[in-house]
């Protein structure tokens, strides 16, 4: 390991690996260029079961990770003898989903002699910002908002976190899920409530979360509990209700407040950039909301492309290249967490 410190490049090409949910991705960087970027999803197979089923996840993993991490070296025009690391999520996720990922980069690493680099998946959020701007350093601000978590981070380094605060209850990703089953939506909840969202106006009247608290604690479930209580009293009295507005104020009322809690922290911490990661950022009315923020307080903003910001190997790989620089390195004993602390 001590003569693979000693020949670490600036700009290493690494192959990033992702499996921890239900979509199989491959993706190789070059420094923070993007060489290539692929994914084989199951959502498709999930979204008739209303949710994700390990088993099934796992499976297609196992039948599609050969062939994606193909895919992504040829499209890349790399061999396997070209790469300087193998970046691979170990944690958070579905276990038998990670354990797929995690052998196969296992294996890869192994046979090829070079470094293995196992990625919190979080991280791998966090780090998609670093592919959008390849100028972006710390220290900044950081939103994440996922299926998983919600929280306000404070990035002092590459590798040195603050969590400022997070929820107390569901994630935002995790209650667009629930008000969309509510409204008779598709899995995943979230693009379908926003398109719904497009059609109505914010016009019922809910809840912001922790109204008069101070700081940056986020709570969803009082917010979940008004839509699913709203719609129930609706039907139940034969009233006549908009789905579409019920989406468009429940979207305004989950994202609001993390834009505005965005912006104060960068304030609060003198930094001049904020930037986004996580699943929910790919919602177009949370970064049109952040845009118009930072720009009226005079902030860069820095969101990943809305591919970036949902499960994929090129996150990975960027977190991967994060901890090759320094020297953060895992051993082929690896293994597989279910799950993993924020930070």
């Amino acid at each position: 390991m001590s003569d693979i410190v000693l020949c670490k490049k600036q700009n290493p090409i690494i192959l990033g690996i992702e499996s921890s949910c239900d979509e199989t991705a491959a993706a190789v960087i070059c420094g923070r260029k993007i060489l290539s970027d692929e994914i084989i999803s199951s959502a498709e197979v999930q979204a008739l079961y209303g949710g994700v089923v390990p088993e099934i996840a796992s499976r297609a993993h196992t039948d599609a990770v050969d062939e994606v991490t193909a895919r992504a070296l040829k499209k890349a025009g790399i061999e396997r003898g070209e790469l300087d690391a193998v970046a691979v999520t170990y944690g958070a996720g579905l276990l038998g989903a990670l354990l797929v990922g995690l052998s196969f980069a296992k294996g890869l690493a192994y046979g090829l002699g070079i470094p293995l680099i196992g990625v919190n998946h979080i991280r791998g959020h966090l780090a998609a910002a670093y592919l959008e701007d390849e100028t972006l350093k710390p220290p900044f601000v950081t939103l994440l908002a996922s299926g998983g978590h919600t929280a306000i981070l404070h990035v002092k380094t590459e590798t040195e976190f603050e969590a400022l605060g997070g929820t107390l209850d569901d994630a935002a990703g995790e209650a667009f899920d629930k008000v969309a089953r509510v409204l008779s939506l598709p899995y995943p909840g979230g693009p379908h409530v926003e398109a719904l969202a497009r059609e109505g106006k914010s016009s019922v009247s809910l809840p912001k979360m922790l109204k008069g608290e101070g700081g940056y604690i986020f709570s969803y479930s009082g917010l979940k509990t008004a839509v699913i209580n709203y719609v129930h009293n609706k039907e139940q009295r034969g009233e006549e209700w908009s789905r579409a507005d019920v989406a468009a104020s429940f979207q305004s009322a989950a994202l609001d407040i993390l834009a505005e809690k965005a912006v104060e922290a960068a304030i609060e911490r003198k930094v001049s950039t904020v930037t986004a990661g996580g699943g929910v950022i790919a919602n177009g009315y949370l970064r049109e909301k952040l845009s118009a923020l930072c720009g009226a307080e005079g902030l860069k903003l820095v969101l990943p492309e809305k591919k970036h910001c949902t499960d994929n190997a090129a996150m990975i790989a960027s977190e991967g290249l994060v901890r090759y620089r320094a020297g953060l390195f895992s051993p082929l004993s690896l293994n597989a967490e279910a799950y993993l602390p924020l930070l």
